[in-house]
């Protein structure tokens, strides 16, 4: 079991960074850093393009981050015309940027760039698991 559990609609089945999902079960949200040239990726990356290396560390993304910017998505790509409309954010944690969805719960009038958003690991049907961006508490 890997990456196939990834998503709303998972389009692979194999991927070299398995433990992608692994940290989503523990609900934890990581990105890799190359141990060699520091060059950090999100989503994680199991190969470095900076050095050309694989030595890969998995950290946790931890606390809040900033909304960079955001879209409301009207429509969908093919599995996904059932979530219509939804909102996808790009949000920086610390230099990070992590890319995924804004909750539902988080209405569209109160939406607004550099508003403070915290990640939250999300079991959907059938066991998938997927990630989104909510307030803080």
């Amino acid at each position: 079991m890997g990456f196939e559990k990834f998503g709303h609609k998972s389009f692979t089945s194999l991927t070299k960074v398995d433990a992608f999902v692994a940290g989503l079960e523990n609900k934890e949200l990581k990105y890799t850093k190359c141990r060699s040239c520091g060059k950090t990726y999100f989503p994680p990356r199991a190969d470095c393009c900076g050095c050309l290396g694989n030595d890969m560390e998995w950290i946790k993304i931890d606390g809040t981050g900033n909304l960079l910017s955001y879209t409301r998505v009207n429509y969908a790509p093919t599995g996904f015309e059932k979530d219509v409309p939804y909102t996808l954010a790009l949000v920086d944690f610390n230099g990070i940027k992590v890319f995924g969805r804004l909750s539902s719960a988080i209405a569209k009038e109160e939406t607004m760039v550099v508003m403070q958003l915290k990640t939250q690991v999300v079991n959907l049907p059938n066991g998938q698991i997927t990630y989104e961006f909510i307030k803080p508490s």
